[in-house]
């Protein structure tokens, strides 16, 4: 008689957890159904952000620098131009002063010079800007290593400036590669120094 109350409940017993429903009773069936996905129309579909194109004449360490800051998670893409050197405007003239002493000249002329020569210090300056907030988090130090890092294995290579050791604080950092010129900087910086008419 035990026996087959024994078998009796097993049997009871996998029949109803065959038969039990996977949700709990409470739970309707209708609702746990997957609801079509729709896509979302052009005009509401987000765009990818655009990296402004390297301009064609430009050397090949320069583009190589564009196509990795490009990439770099610390930098909004928006930002990154490479671009001839601008250089800046010309200050205003000294002022004349009346010649003294034995040479006849005046103090304000320096003379003829052989080491003027026109033109700014670098042909091309590559500008980025870190993502707004990250600046005071080591995001500006990490794109310049990252720079100098991939700058180091260029064949032929490059006359880098030595690496100073002194902090930066003002939110702007720059890496001399003897032609051109890698600035990386904040969004307070850019607007301090460069304003919008670079970008």
């Amino acid at each position: 008689m035990h026996l087959i109350r024994r078998a009796a409940f097993q049997s009871s017993r996998s029949l109803t957890s065959a038969a039990a429903p996977t949700a709990p009773w409470f739970v309707d069936q209708e609702y746990e159904r997957p609801l079509p996905s729709r896509q979302l129309p052009p005009h509401l579909k987000p765009a990818p952000p655009t990296v402004a194109s390297v301009p064609e004449d430009a050397p090949e360490p320069v583009k190589l620098v564009h196509a990795a800051l490009s990439r770099s998670p610390h930098l909004d893409p928006l930002t990154l131009v490479s671009s001839h050197a601008v250089a800046p405007p010309p200050g205003p003239p000294l002022p004349l002063k009346a010649p003294q002493g034995r040479r006849k000249r005046g103090s304000t002329y320096g003379g003829e010079s052989m080491f003027d020569v026109p033109g700014g210090i670098w042909s091309w300056t590559v500008i980025a800007q870190v993502k707004e907030g990250t600046e005071n988090r080591g995001a500006i130090e990490s794109v310049v290593r990252s720079v100098r890092k991939m700058l180091a294995t260029i064949d032929p290579p490059l006359p880098l400036v030595p690496k100073s050791k002194r902090r930066m604080a003002n939110g702007w950092a720059m890496v001399d590669a003897g032609d051109f010129a890698v600035h990386v900087l904040s969004r307070a910086a850019r607007e301090k120094y460069f304003g919008d008419k670079t970008w």
